[in-house]
C-alpha cells in the first residue's frame, strides 16, 4: 500500500498561474479543474489510497505568535474565489480532503503522514510538495517528499544533500535562516551553511550553548520585535525558539482512523453536478471511467 498526500493549496496555485502562461484571461474554475484532473492521473497510473489538505483559511494559529506571519493578503480574489469550490468538488469526487482551520494544509500532511506511518501494511508515504517545511515529516525512504516541479522524490539522504541537516532538524534550521513564504525572518547573520554547522555541531536549538547565539537582537524595529505577547525586546535565542515554534508542523490532528478511509472507490452522486457546474464535462467521463476499472478489479 503507498498512501500518496496531496498539498492541495499549493496545487491549486501551481494550476492556477500554470493556466495564465496559456490563456489571456482566467477561467472561473480552471485551477479547481486542473487539480482534479491532476488526481485523477495520479489514479490512472495506479494510486489507490490518497488524501489532499487544504487551508480553508490562510491564517491560522501561528498569527497569533507572530504578526509578521503569512496572510491571505495579497491573494488574488479569482485565484482565492476557488478555494472552497476545490474543497467541495474534491469530496465530491470521493478524495479524502482536510480543509484546515487554526492548522494549516502542512499540519494535515503532516499529521496524515504520522497517521499513515502507523499502519505496518503501508509501504511507502508520499508527501507531494516542495514545501520545505515537510522536510521535516521524512522517514528514511519510506516517508518521502515529491516535488513535483523538479520531478525529485526525495528521502533522508535528499534532505540531508539539500539542507545539510537531517530532517529531525529541519525546524531548527529553518528557526535559524528564516522562511520567507511563511513571513518569519531567522536569526540575522546565519547563513545556511553556517545554521547546519551549528545544528550538526551542537543538535537542536534549545541544546546549543549558552552563547552560542548573540545575547541580543541588533536593535529594536527589527523584524524579530514584532511578537505580540510581548513588548519588550528578544534575544536571539528567544527569537530561534519563537520561529522554531512556528517551523515545527503538528501531527497531532484528527484526520482519519484508518488509513483504509483513503482508499478511493467512486465519486458521490452529486460529483457529476458539481462538475459541470464548473465546466468540465470531460472530466465527469473520465472519473466514470476511472469508476468502472476499480469495480472491475
Amino acid at each position: 500500500m503507498i498512501v500518496h498526500l496531496i498539498d492541495g493549496t499549493y496545487e491549486l496555485f501551481r494550476h492556477f498561474y500554470g493556466i495564465r502562461r496559456f490563456k489571456k484571461t482566467d477561467p472561473p474554475f480552471g485551477a479547481v479543474s486542473g487539480v482534479l484532473n491532476m488526481i485523477a492521473k495520479m489514479i490512472e497510473d495506479g494510486a489507490t489510497h490518497l488524501g489532499v489538505a487544504t487551508d480553508h483559511v490562510i491564517e491560522s494559529f501561528r498569527n497569533d505568535l507572530w504578526s509578521g506571519y503569512k496572510t491571505g493578503a495579497g491573494i488574488e480574489r479569482v485565484l482565492l474565489a476557488q478555494f472552497h469550490p476545490l474543497e467541495e468538488a474534491l469530496d465530491a469526487m470521493g478524495i479524502a480532503v482536510w480543509p484546515m482551520v487554526e492548522l494549516e494544509a502542512d499540519d494535515a500532511l503532516a499529521s496524515a503522514a504520522h497517521l499513515a506511518a502507523q499502519d505496518s501494511r503501508v509501504e511507502k508515504v508520499c508527501i507531494w510538495t516542495p514545501d520545505k517545511d515537510l522536510a521535516q515529516c521524512v522517514v528514511g525512504d519510506r516517508v518521502v517528499q515529491i516535488d513535483r516541479r523538479k520531478n525529485e522524490i526525495r528521502d533522508e539522504q535528499a534532505i540531508k544533500a539539500k539542507f545539510g541537516v537531517a530532517p529531525e532538524f529541519i525546524a531548527d534550521y529553518l528557526a535559524l535562516v528564516g522562511d520567507s513564504a511563511d513571513g518569519y525572518p531567522g536569526i540575522s547573520g546565519l547563513g545556511a551553511k553556517t545554521a547546519a554547522s551549528l545544528i550538526n555541531r551542537y543538535g537542536h536549538i534549545e541544546q546549543f550553548p549558552d552563547g552560542v547565539l548573540a545575547s541580543k537582537v541588533a536593535s529594536t524595529g527589527t523584524e524579530q520585535n514584532k511578537v505580540k505577547r510581548s513588548n519588550r525586546e528578544l534575544s536571539n535565542l528567544e527569537c530561534a525558539l519563537l520561529f522554531k515554534n512556528l517551523a515545527t508542523l503538528r501531527t497531532d490532528a484528527p484526520l482519519f482512523r484508518k488509513v483504509d478511509e483513503l482508499r478511493w472507490i467512486r465519486p458521490t452522486t452529486s460529483f457529476a453536478s458539481v462538475i459541470e457546474r464548473r465546466g468540465d464535462t470531460r472530466l465527469v467521463a473520465r472519473v466514470q471511467k476511472l469508476q468502472a476499472r476499480v469495480r472491475a478489479v
